[in-house]
């Protein structure tokens, strides 16, 4: 998805144009998860750009992207591109040695030193 969304709208509520603008991002990508999965491929990840304008865009993550537009709007913005593709994502296996949460921390208060 390549698209510039106005957020000014004549006889619209900006607000309610903003929350279609978010709708429309989120149905893209629910859409787009549900596609079949290439052989070899553990998820679909999402490359993204966004900007005012199409020159000005710059990479974003995807979880950022209603917090952005929502800057955007807050500056009264007339305008925001975003760009999302789709792509096939590869897990990569976590180190052997790595920990995988607090398993040397103990704080649970119950030690009795006196």
């Amino acid at each position: 998805m390549r698209k510039i969304f106005p957020l000014h709208v004549e006889g619209k509520n900006r607000d309610r144009v903003l929350e279609a603008v978010k709708h429309e991002i989120r149905k893209y990508i629910k859409r787009e998860r549900r596609r079949d999965l290439p052989e070899g491929a553990d998820f679909w990840d999402f490359d993204c750009q966004f900007g005012r304008t199409k020159e000005a865009a710059q990479v974003a993550h995807l979880s950022a992207l209603t917090g952005l537009i929502n800057e955007v709007a807050a500056e009264d913005g007339p305008q925001i591109y975003v760009e999302i593709i789709a792509k096939p994502g590869k897990r990569t296996p976590r180190p052997a040695g790595e920990a995988q949460g607090n398993e040397g921390d103990d704080l649970s208060g119950d030690d009795d030193e006196i």
